[in-house]
């Protein structure tokens, strides 16, 4: 997949077909999406193009508000890239864009600058100013400058959003949250130093700090997870939470316990992947029965992580 940017005059004489949106978390709806438009691009002889925005669009017209998001940038482009598309187009949403009526990015933009011949839009979206318009009207302009626009076919037997999976997210709906992305939420962080506890009760534990502050956190609770380190695939657990049996500083965190594992971690960069909800975070009277819950614990994730597909 190449990625152009807005201000790339490639494509001012290549005609391609291609679909707009987000994209946050590129889930199965999306993939479902992506799927119809390669099969257009195919029916037609013309490249294949995802366009979507280097910045949410809600930052852009709610003066800077810093939203939960599924994916960073880059894993965003990535996902893209793996659907198999041809051409990325990556804009900069700007107040000046966001003021366009649909018709007026559909025939100044979409056919004017970028030459789209034919535009499939998601069942369920809209664009242009305040997303006023709809898919008819989108359809009587795209017939003024000769564009094809058609509808792309709902996901069946699986409703996915972006909004659900943040919400199951939160809710520590793990398996409902993995199975509209189609694969397993992941953060990505830097090893920073904790205070050595989980070392003293024979769970050494890793404290990431997350790079993408954007990105949203999973509920407070325990986790089976998978931990990517060097390019070698661990099976861990993951805690979410304040720590309410060892501190009263109210910090949530993130702490990591790999099973097998002995060396030093800190200053690395890990990456996990959220596999199975565990339990909730609780506050233990003794640290003695903290450390008879974490085996139990590390059981309930072998299991999880070692179950048949």
């Amino acid at each position: 997949m190449e990625i152009i940017s807005s201000n790339h005059s490639f494509l001012l004489n290549k005609e391609v077909a291609a679909t707009i949106g987000f994209f946050d978390g590129v889930h199965a709806g999306h993939c479902f999406l992506l799927e119809q438009l390669k099969k257009q691009a195919d029916a037609h002889q013309i490249p294949s193009m995802a366009i979507t925005f280097a910045q949410y669009p809600q930052s852009v017209l709610q003066n800077g508000s810093r939203p939960e998001l599924l994916n960073t940038p880059d894993e965003r482009l990535e996902r893209l890239s793996l659907s198999g598309i041809d051409y990325c187009l990556l804009l900069d949403f700007t107040p000046e864009l966001a003021q366009l009526s649909a018709k007026e990015f559909i025939l100044k933009k979409l056919k004017k600058e970028w030459s789209i011949k034919l535009l499939l839009i998601g069942y369920d979206h809209r664009f242009g100013k305040n997303r006023e318009e709809g898919f008819e009207d989108y359809v009587k302009y795209g017939a003024e400058c000769g564009m094809e626009i058609l509808q792309a076919l709902e996901l069946p037997d699986i409703q996915a959003s972006s909004t659900l999976i943040r919400n199951c997210l939160l809710d520590k709906n793990l398996r409902e949250a993995n199975r509209m992305l189609s694969y397993f939420y992941r953060l990505e962080g830097k090893i920073i130093e904790g205070n050595h506890l989980g070392m003293q009760i024979g769970f050494p534990t890793a404290n990431l700090e997350v790079n993408d502050k954007s990105k949203i956190i999973p509920g407070e609770g325990v986790y089976a997870s998978y931990v990517y380190w060097k390019q070698r695939k661990y099976e861990g657990m993951v805690y979410v939470g304040k720590r309410p049996t060892v501190t009263i500083d109210g910090e949530k965190r993130i702490e990591v316990h790999l099973f097998n594992f002995s060396g030093d971690l800190y200053g690395e960069t890990l990456q996990l992947e959220f596999v199975e909800f565990l339990r909730e975070d609780k506050r233990f009277e003794r640290v003695e029965t903290l450390k008879n819950q974490l085996f139990a614990d590390r059981e309930a994730a072998i299991a999880a992580l070692n179950k048949p597909v």
